[in-house]
């Protein structure tokens, strides 16, 4: 007897999509849970900087803008108010590097005592593997 049913294999893309979610409805082990964890807090502390130093620098640029337009538009009345408009602009749109920086360094410093400990779980949770393998 012939087997006529139709058979299809996926290719390694696929299959490697395919993985990727089923990967999604597996429970995660403990030691991927801590790695998935410190990658979150990372993102969370480095994204508050970026949207602070982001923010700071786009005000400066703004309120720089505005001098300008002082400048050009309204040089009779507004020129020295709007030369000086422009400077503050360009100090604040200066200051947000500083400002990211200053801002990342106090996210790390509060998120450090847990990256650590959850570093530690999945460093222990390792170990644990590594002996069972033996």
């Amino acid at each position: 007897m012939q087997d006529n049913s139709f058979k299809y294999s996926y290719s390694a893309r696929e299959q490697e999509e395919i993985n990727q979610i089923v990967k999604k409805y597996i429970p995660a082990e403990e030691a991927d849970s801590a790695v998935q964890e410190i990658k979150k807090i990372d993102r969370r502390v480095t994204g508050r900087a970026n949207a602070a130093g982001i923010t700071a620098g786009i005000i400066g640029v703004l309120i720089l803008g505005f001098g300008m337009s002082c400048v050009l538009v309204w040089q009779d009345t507004l020129f020295a108010a709007g030369v000086v408009i422009g400077i503050i602009g360009i100090a604040v749109a200066a200051a947000a590097y500083p400002f990211y920086k200053n801002i990342l360094k106090r996210e790390r410093k509060k998120a450090a005592p847990e990256i650590l400990r959850l570093a530690k779980k999945a460093e222990n949770s390792g170990e644990a593997e590594n002996e069972n393998l033996k």
